[in-house]
């Protein structure tokens, strides 16, 4: 399995990019995303940057990877690492959201469909 890491680029060169991801810094290549600022945010993936995202996507990744690493521990307190999450009900994504609404309108009600 190949888990994103999210990487803040420091310095872009041709095809290839200095990147950081806390105190580790790596040349990543760039040739799927292209040349890309100093600042910008990448999903690395083995030492290639696949998409560029935002900050916000960025710190909400890297927190879901700091709980993993917490539950890799054995520690059970993460909540805090998931603070748009709690207290909300849960929302499908848009795409999703217009399929279902495809499907619930194609459904037949029960009593038409199975009437003796």
């Amino acid at each position: 399995m190949c888990i994103g890491v999210p990487m803040q680029v420091i310095e872009s060169g041709f095809g290839q990019a200095r990147c950081r991801n806390g105190d580790q810094v790596e040349i990543i290549d760039m040739v799927l995303v292209g040349d890309v600022m100093p600042g910008t945010w990448v999903m690395v993936f083995l030492g290639a940057a696949r998409e560029v995202i935002t900050e916000d996507m960025a710190l909400k990744n890297r927190a879901a990877l700091d709980a993993l690493d917490l539950v890799m521990r054995g520690e059970t307190d993460i909540d805090h690492l998931f603070s748009d999450l709690i207290n909300r009900e849960p929302e499908l994504p848009d795409f999703l959201k217009e399929t279902q609404d495809y499907k619930a309108a194609d459904v037949p009600e029960e009593s038409d469909t199975f009437k003796s």
